[in-house]
């Protein structure tokens, strides 16, 4: 049976040619779907009554279904989303008290391949990609859930989103288009699939970039990331600076705070000098834990000398608020998987 959530308005008007039926009917059906958020078609109340059993003999809104929610005490949703194969992701929507933004923190794979050390989805392996649809999906299943409407997108969830590019970049359309988010409010996050840097910087893509560095050397970033020793730091260096050229863009670098591993004062003078011809702002993140590894968070006062020494250096850095943390919704802390599993 068909899917309407993630059609596009020129794929519903097509569908509605198939149906004998106007383009109009497309522009009802769309804006219930992405406006109004509806979760069936007996929802759609001004189609008439035979062409909503029409249209439900041949579609569903969705087959996606919320297995576990949670909820933590500082506002964070957690959604643990089964898809029809069984298959599980876990999306997170982010609020913060003094801002009207609301965050959809999405997953691009079932797993991950990357296996960073600090990360629970990598302990997972690698299951399957994503459709477009199904990335979709989890920003539906939030506002269906909730009734609000997210502002922003970032694909910072379970799965390198560069290893599932295709589908990433027609979702991104997606929430462009129909949902009306705009491109800057959109971000993709990448452990530094070199390749794939390169083929977005050709694009005209306006997202920002975020790249997941948490290492100033090749030594310890191996340690943290295998990708290393595929894309190591002095060709991501030269990716990252191609990127800027071609696109003018500002990027994000991402790096997680670990106590006693990279949170040094050295460590924060070779970022600074590994960074300084790069146009970026900087994001810390203070390490979240994640069962079966040895790592610990930075002390606050260590986090701080360690952004004083990266501000001193003329770079933009900010602390990434914790947000989630006591139902393991933060970063590094997405399993895909229920605790019972």
């Amino acid at each position: 049976m068909l899917v309407l959530s993630g059609l596009s308005l020129v794929e519903l008007e097509n569908l509605m040619l198939d149906f004998g039926a106007t383009k109009f009917r497309a522009k009802q059906i769309h804006n219930w779907i992405y406006s109004k958020s509806v979760s069936s078609i007996d929802e759609m109340t001004n189609l008439s009554k035979d062409f909503r059993e029409e249209l439900k003999q041949r579609a569903k809104i969705t087959e996606t279904k919320i297995k576990i929610k949670q909820v933590s005490s500082d506002g964070t949703i957690k959604y643990l989303i089964e898809y029809p194969d069984g298959e599980c992701v876990e999306t997170v929507l982010m609020r913060f008290d003094n801002r009207a933004n609301l965050t959809a923190c999405v997953s691009s794979q079932v797993g991950c391949a990357v296996n960073c050390s600090f990360c629970a989805t990598g302990k997972r392996g690698f299951i399957r990609n994503l459709t477009y649809q199904e990335i979709i999906e989890q920003v539906l299943t939030i506002q269906r859930d909730t009734g609000l409407k997210v502002t922003n997108v970032v694909f910072m969830g379970q799965g390198e989103p560069l290893l599932n590019l295709d589908n990433v970049l027609k979702a991104l359309k997606i929430f462009n288009d129909d949902f009306q988010i705009g491109a800057r409010r959109i971000t993709i996050s990448t452990s530094g699939i070199i390749p794939k840097i390169r083929e977005l910087a050709q694009s005209e893509l306006q997202s920002t970039l975020a790249i997941s560095l948490h290492a100033p050397n090749h030594i310890l970033r191996a340690e943290l990331m295998p990708i290393e020793n595929k894309y190591p730091l002095d060709e991501l260096k030269k990716a990252l600076l191609d990127y800027v050229d071609k696109t003018g863009r500002r990027i994000t670098i991402e790096y997680i705070l670990i106590h006693g591993f990279n949170d040094t004062i050295d460590c924060a003078k070779e970022l600074a000098y590994f960074l300084k011809n790069i146009k970026c702002n900087i994001n810390l993140i203070p390490y979240n834990a994640v069962d079966d590894t040895k790592y610990k968070k930075s002390s606050n006062n260590d986090i701080m000398k360690f952004k004083y020494l990266l501000e001193h250096s003329g770079k933009k850095v900010t602390v990434r608020l914790e947000r989630g943390a006591d139902i393991d919704a933060a970063c590094g802390q997405l399993s895909g998987r229920s605790k019972s599993e």
